[in-house]
């Protein structure tokens, strides 16, 4: 039976949500001579369903290949990727602050989903889930977002915005996984690692 999982994220949330479970791991992080960002470009007109899956999917394919390169024990990879939509827009994570406020301004007063895409490899065999959530964002100042993007919480974050950071006090309701919200589907990445062996 394994007893720990590589993680392919350089993620802290989803690190700390592996911990939430239980779950041993060992970072399998790229290179540096790999272009981890250059796999999370959109494809023109893609739907965020379908870029989710697939940014995940060249992700895993990505630690697989390190794995092998790096001859390390064999035992299931985890990979997972977020993106916020709002219809068929996909919001990734912002290039600077400026694009950070335009999102957020733009997701204001609205309700978007949130796609989390987790994928493991074990051996051979591949495991994959879907979580999609909503999430409901109060009318939001120029002011409130301008204050929110200076703490730098939006940097780095799909959607421009941590749900578990400052924003949640503009968050009016949410439906779906809260921790697939923070990017790691807590249900979904048990069940995948069960599927791949791992006592959990």
């Amino acid at each position: 039976m394994v007893n720990f999982v590589y993680l392919a994220s350089q993620s802290p949330r989803r690190r700390q949500l592996l911990e939430q479970l239980g779950v041993r791991y060992e970072l399998l992080l790229p290179d540096a001579g790999e272009d981890a960002e250059a796999l999370e470009t959109a494809l023109h007109n893609e739907a965020p369903v379908a870029y989710v899956k697939r940014v995940t999917g060249l992700k895993l394919e990505a630690a697989s290949a390190r794995l092998a390169r790096r001859q390390l024990l064999p035992a299931p990879i985890l990979c997972s990727d977020t993106t916020v939509a709002l219809g068929r827009a996909i919001y990734g994570k912002p290039d600077n602050a400026q694009d950070a406020e335009r999102m957020l301004s733009e997701l204001a007063g609205r309700t978007h989903r949130v796609l989390t895409a987790v994928a493991v490899q074990q051996g051979e065999q591949r495991f994959e889930a879907l979580s999609a959530s909503r999430v409901s964002l109060e009318a939001m100042t120029a002011r409130q977002i301008k204050t929110y993007v200076a703490t730098g919480e939006p940097m780095g974050k799909a959607g421009a915005y941590a749900i578990q950071g400052r924003v949640a006090m503009h968050i009016t309701r949410i439906s779906g996984s809260y921790s697939g919200i923070m990017g790691l589907p807590l249900w979904e990445t048990a069940s995948l690692l069960q599927d791949a062996g791992l006592d959990i």
